[in-house]
């Protein structure tokens, strides 16, 4: 009969439930280890009670308990097993074991920490016995281990059930989201050729503001003028950068100056936009099923949004045949539609831009692709993540239109590094460049004004 979660256990319900008791002949006792070996001691003796909780639970009765209680419920047997299981528990911190066997249950493991650590941005795991994290910009590794390849399997499948999502040799590789928003990656052999692979990108719990980004240094208050009014004078902007620049957050960001009242339809891959407003449709992609069917592109989604009456399409990320459906809301009666893009630099970003308008099947003239780009998108603003972990914005560019079929770029402000400080850390200052937008004469006639001498050239 299995345990009653509807009432207090007792050692003597766990003793009848679980009569086996281990002993050092059965081989299941655990030795004094050494500092080394005490980490991986500690996790095989969790995987094991762990295995024996589930066990010993009656799933047929847990319907009936909201969380606190299946909480209460579930520390209340683990340390009974713990009292029936001495010789397991003699070289452990008991109420450690507790506490991650509650994390084995509801979290994620050993990476539980970390996902309640505000200051860790990445979690990367290598495999059962390499763990490292991102805090403040800077990779470190840790002494956090998995009992062994299984437990780590175990852990990826639990976070890769919680959406839906499968992965296994048919399937050996997933993205997947987090209920907080976080970004998961995962992939297992055979084609991770040394064991599973398990990467976190996590978003905070409270998603960062602009203020935030000017408390950082990120951009400089001149910049948040210009792109406040570009936003609310409807200019169409696309932001570039390397991995981890900064590109969804600043996007965040920006999407707060988009006055209230207008329709919002955001598409992205793994939904990780986070707007703090009203009437906004979120749409994500979907990979195909084990049939090979049920794909949906974000260019589908693009496709779809156009009949959705939006004011305004946010494009979480362009990387493929998208981004000439996206050209042509923006030229159609969609401005001040935003997206994202992996580049290096601008003038990168839109020749990776090109490609990608050329993926959508039709055979265009380098010349009109350029001329379509030109007319679609006006601010180009740059990210780059610099020595020490620090997120910079490097230039805001605008396009003003071609010449000898090539962009005519002007930029507008920029960021100049001068060198690092004591600690590692990339310093230098934003500066002005003197060119005064295009745009700025359009803004200014719907009543948009820019701060007195906002475009002068300078340093800051």
């Amino acid at each position: 009969m299995k345990l009653n979660p509807f009432r207090p256990t007792s050692d003597a319900d766990l003793a009848a439930e679980c009569p086996i008791h281990l002993t050092p002949t059965e081989g299941n006792a655990v030795p004094k280890e050494t500092p080394d070996a005490t980490e991986a001691q500690f996790q095989r003796v969790k995987t094991r009670i762990h295995r024996e909780l589930i066990d010993a639970l009656d799933l047929s009765k847990l319907g009936g308990l909201d969380e606190s209680q299946l909480r209460a419920h579930l520390r209340d047997l683990a340390e009974g097993l713990l009292r029936l299981r001495p010789e397991m528990a003699a070289h452990v911190d008991r109420h450690r074991l507790v506490e991650e066997l509650m994390a084995e249950s509801f979290g994620l493991g050993p990476l539980e920490p970390y996902m309640q650590d505000s200051t860790v941005s990445d979690i990367l795991v290598n495999g059962p016995d390499e763990v490292f994290v991102e805090r403040h910009g800077r990779l470190e590794e840790t002494d956090t281990v998995f009992a062994d390849e299984e437990h780590l399997m175990q852990t990826i499948h639990r976070v890769v059930a919680r959406v839906g999502r499968r992965i296994d040799e048919q399937s050996p590789m997933v993205d997947a989201r987090l209920p907080d928003g976080s970004r998961v990656n995962a992939i297992i052999p055979p084609l991770a050729l040394n064991g599973p692979v398990l990467s976190i990108r996590r978003f905070g719990h409270e998603p960062l503001r602009l203020d935030d980004l000017l408390g950082f240094g990120s951009l400089c208050p001149e910049m948040v003028a210009l792109l406040r009014a570009a936003i609310v004078g409807r200019i169409n902007i696309m932001i570039s950068g390397g991995t981890g620049s900064g590109k969804t957050t600043l996007l965040n960001c920006l999407s707060g100056f988009i006055p209230d009242g207008q329709r919002l339809v955001t598409i992205e891959d793994s939904a990780e936009l986070n707007l703090q407003r009203r009437h906004v449709v979120s749409l994500e992609t979907r990979t195909s099923n084990t049939e090979g069917h049920g794909e949906v592109t974000p260019r589908c989604l693009v496709r779809n949004a156009l009949r959705m009456r939006p004011d305004r399409i946010l494009l979480g990320e362009v990387r493929g045949g998208e981004a000439l459906d996206m050209l042509q809301a923006m030229n159609t009666g969609h401005e001040g539609s935003l997206t994202t893009i992996h580049a290096n630099d601008t003038r990168d970003a839109l020749s990776r831009l090109e490609v990608m308008v050329s993926m959508a099947g039709f055979e265009l003239p380098v010349g009109v692709i350029r001329s379509y780009i030109g007319s679609a998108i006006t601010l180009v603003v740059h990210l780059a993540r610099l020595q020490g972990g620090v997120r910079r914005i490097m230039r805001i560019s605008e396009i003003a239109g071609l010449k000898e079929d090539d962009y005519r770029m002007r930029e507008l402000f920029g960021y100049r590094q001068s060198g690092v400080d004591a600690s590692g850390v990339a310093t230098g200052h934003f500066y002005v460049v003197g060119n005064r937008p295009r745009f700025a004469d359009r803004l200014e006639e719907k009543g948009i004004v820019f701060p007195e001498g906002l475009f002068e050239k300078r340093e800051l």
